[in-house]
């Protein structure tokens, strides 16, 4: 993948943001921060990257506001959440199952759990890739990343 075809700047949207707990804020850090360090994202013929990528949800749909680095617009893509929502609400009931569990379960009982949440992890990172195919490609590793981010503004604390 060429330099340009890649993301350089993360935003997520304030106001669609909820309030959210330590540990949501973190799994949003490292996801940014791994996102930015390796990433392929390339709007389908648009080769003016590399690009800054803004998250937000808007009238019950995920956007993705897509410029240049230099803040130059390329294109917006509004997705319905629909296809997204039993995955992100398993995925939050795993989630608050591995937190629990960490606290106080057995290790095996923590790693069978969090093979679950893994799994529903993966499983919304193919939706996403499938939902965006025809408008950002994007590889198995950045869609992983951009599904933490889409949880991230779902979950309101």
């Amino acid at each position: 993948m060429s330099a340009g075809k890649r993301l350089v700047s993360v935003t997520l949207d304030e106001a669609s943001i909820g309030r959210a707990n330590p540990d949501v804020e973190h799994e949003r850090a490292i996801a940014i921060y791994d996102l930015l360090e390796e990433n392929s994202f390339a709007p389908v013929d648009d080769d003016s990257g590399p690009y800054a990528l803004k998250i937000a949800i808007a009238d019950r749909r995920l956007v993705f506001e897509v410029t240049t680095a230099d803040g130059n617009p390329v294109i917006a893509h509004f997705l319905s959440l629909t296809p997204f929502r039993r995955v992100v609400k398993d995925y939050f009931t795993m989630c608050e199952s591995y937190y629990s569990a960490i606290r106080t379960e057995s290790p095996v009982k923590i790693e069978a759990i969090d093979m679950g949440r893994r799994g529903l992890h993966n499983e919304g990172s193919e939706l996403l890739i499938e939902r965006l195919k025809d408008k950002v490609a994007v590889d198995f590793d950045t869609a992983r990343r951009l599904f933490t981010l889409i949880c991230a503004l779902h979950w309101k604390g």
